[in-house]
């Protein structure tokens, strides 16, 4: 396995329950990469090169606090969007 920021999948993941409860302005594939690509960057990076490390870094996040610290990032990401998207309409 090559080295990896396992964040990633966490925040793809937790990015797919925020859609079913928060309705996106827009919710094309350039908005939607826009907003992991902003929470990313403002979460701790995650880095691991083996699946036992991704699967430690992914059971970190059972951890109410820190999923709560994903989610009001994907939140504070999706307003951002909504209020700059560069996608054409």
């Amino acid at each position: 396995m090559a080295v990896v920021n396992a964040m990633e999948t966490v925040v793809k993941q937790l990015f797919e329950e925020f859609r079913k409860n928060y309705e996106l302005k827009c919710d094309c594939l350039t908005c939607q990469d826009d907003i992991l690509a902003i929470a990313l960057n403002k979460l701790p990076p995650r880095y691991t090169s083996s699946d036992k490390g991704h699967l430690f870094v992914k059971g970190e996040f059972t951890n109410q606090q820190l999923r709560s610290d994903v989610m009001r990032e994907l939140m504070e990401a999706s307003s951002i969007v909504e209020h700059h998207q560069h996608h054409r309409e």
